[in-house]
């Protein structure tokens, strides 16, 4: 898992039809002190997250299974799982 801040949406008017009605959200990576590394991706949204929310997400195979239907095989490199309420010691 890794944590990202939402910074933008996707529309897509075509995409797999895996994917529709499921929110694509851009997030930008961030290393543990909450600063931006690396570039920023599309997400698929499982959490209904927001904007400058800070979330955590799987990448590869994880997030193709964090859709509902994990049984059928989607097009899916990224997908946030939760959103962060808290990080502390």
């Amino acid at each position: 898992m890794y944590l990202a801040k939402v910074i933008g949406t996707v529309v897509a008017s075509q995409k797999s039809a895996a994917l529709t009605g499921i929110k694509l959200l851009v997030v930008q990576p961030l290393d543990e002190e909450k600063r931006d590394m690396g570039e920023p991706l599309v997400a698929v949204d499982t959490a209904q997250a927001g904007p400058m929310d800070t979330v955590f997400y799987v990448t590869g195979r994880e997030a193709s299974m964090a859709l509902e239907d994990a049984k059928k095989l989607s097009p899916v490199d990224a997908a946030i799982i939760g959103i962060v309420d808290q990080i502390g010691d």
